[in-house]
């Protein structure tokens, strides 16, 4: 894959805040410590370097200063090779001071244009031997490069090219297959002055796709998902986001870098375009860029680790428990409404035995790893914890949940775990009961009518 765009160095400086300057109403923040990272299209390469399978050429306007040795070395470690046509000039950066995963101040240093030198053949070179080209536009200059444009637009004929692009840069080349502005962006891009919201993204997507010389336009939508065009007069595509709360810097990198990769291993727009999605949100689920400079996992971001995330930035964890055999309209009322409480929910499911110990040797009828699966799928879920105990108390305790949601057939009711949540400083409460939704009704009814035939 071969990356093209402008490189910044990112440099967050992390600390604690709990108290207020004297001098202003600010915050302190103390026992600091910086970390650098490549920025702008540095970060897409970073993100695309770590995929499996895939080696990575970064075409960059990279500054010959210190912070552009920094970014260019950071990038070297993890893989990137590095072609810079830049002959002088400084590389911006980007600093953010935060604390409790949230930023409280960001300062740039001037971005001028840098001067680039002729293009080498190894650019080209490079481009002929790649399976995805990604262009990441920061508004440097690195995309007006006639030789450069000439390159890519050569090669968009072999290959997929994603264009990021910049109010302040250049259109895309000609063959570009295709383009991810943002909301922000395209409002610029197209001059349109319509309302911020579905139709009205839809509608820039399709002016720019008549303006440019591009096969499909995304407008990305930050947390709402995308919409994709690929005809002006036809209805546009809708791709939704699950729910996801964190770092949102870099989000939009890791969109347009997965919909390169997908476009590259030959996937449909419209799915390549999903699966971006869906990765960018898992990226601020995973916390951002600061899960760059993390210890590798070897799984996805659990139940518990997302509870205390969302803890350490002042949020809500919700929870709630059940068997969910059968899924079923209640059920989905029950978790919607539980969701709505708080900043992400948990839901903790009864293990196969201790279903069978509560409900007898016929129950569950779906195992327990279809009913997380199914569970998992719903936008209102954001994790789901399995239990083998008769009673939640266990879990709770792990989970510590500053709300447990119960259904409201124990309105009136005394809820058995309610000390123990008391104990942590968490509140139970029900929410309303859809009546006539009951999975052991349901299975009676499905036995009877099976018993009459």
């Amino acid at each position: 894959m071969v990356v093209v765009g402008d490189v910044l160095l990112d440099r967050d400086i992390t600390g604690t805040a709990d108290r207020l300057s004297p001098e202003a109403p600010v915050p302190v923040v103390a026992d600091t410590h910086s970390t650098d990272r490549p920025g702008g299209a540095g970060l897409a390469a970073l993100l695309a370097a770590g995929e499996p399978g895939w080696h990575v050429t970064l075409v960059c306007g990279l500054g010959q200063d210190g912070p552009g040795a920094r970014a260019g070395a950071l990038l070297e470690e993890a893989g990137v090779d590095v072609i810079n046509l830049a002959t002088s000039g400084n590389t911006p950066v980007k600093t953010r001071v935060r604390a409790a995963d949230r930023t409280l101040l960001r300062f740039d240093t001037p971005a001028a244009p840098l001067p680039l030198g002729t293009l080498p053949d190894q650019v080209h070179a490079r481009l002929a031997e790649a399976a995805a080209v990604l262009v990441c536009d920061y508004g440097r200059g690195i995309t007006s490069h006639e030789e450069l444009r000439q390159a890519l637009t050569d090669a968009a004929t072999g290959r997929p090219l994603v264009w990021d692009p910049h109010p302040k840069g250049a259109v895309p080349v000609p063959g570009t297959t295709l383009a991810v502005p943002n909301t922000d962006e395209a409002l610029l891009l197209s001059a349109d002055t319509g309302p911020r919201d579905l139709a009205g993204d839809a509608a820039r997507a399709a002016l720019l796709l008549s303006a440019w010389p591009v096969t499909q336009v995304a407008v990305t939508r930050g947390s709402l998902g995308a919409v994709l065009v690929t005809d002006p007069d036809a209805h546009p595509q809708i791709v939704p986001a699950r729910p996801a709360a964190g770092d949102t810097c870099g989000a939009g990198d890791q969109l347009a870098v997965t919909a390169a990769l997908m476009l590259g291993a030959r996937q449909l727009p419209s799915h390549a375009l999903a699966q971006a999605v869906d990765a960018a949100t898992a990226y601020v689920r995973a916390g951002g860029p600061a899960s760059l400079t993390r210890p590798p996992t070897t799984g996805p971001l659990g139940p518990l680790e997302l509870a205390e995330r969302v803890r350490a930035r002042g949020g809500r964890v919700v929870g709630a428990g059940g068997v969910f055999d059968l899924l079923h309209a209640g059920h989905l009322s029950l978790l919607e409404q539980a969701r709505r409480l708080g900043d992400a929910l948990i839901v903790c499911i009864n293990a196969d035995t201790s279903v069978r110990r509560l409900k007898g040797e016929d129950r569950p009828v779906v195992d327990e790893q279809e009913r997380a699966a199914l569970l998992e799928a719903l936008d209102c879920v954001d994790g789901v914890l399995i239990f083998g105990e008769d009673t939640p108390e266990e879990v709770l305790g792990q989970l510590r949940p500053d709300i447990w949601v119960k259904g409201g057939d124990y309105a009136g009711r005394r809820i058995p775990e309610a000390d123990l949540v008391d104990s942590w400083g968490g509140t139970v409460v029900t929410v309303p009961y859809l009546d006539g939704n009951s999975t052991t009704a349901r299975i009676d009814r499905l036995t009877q009518r099976a018993g009459a035939r």
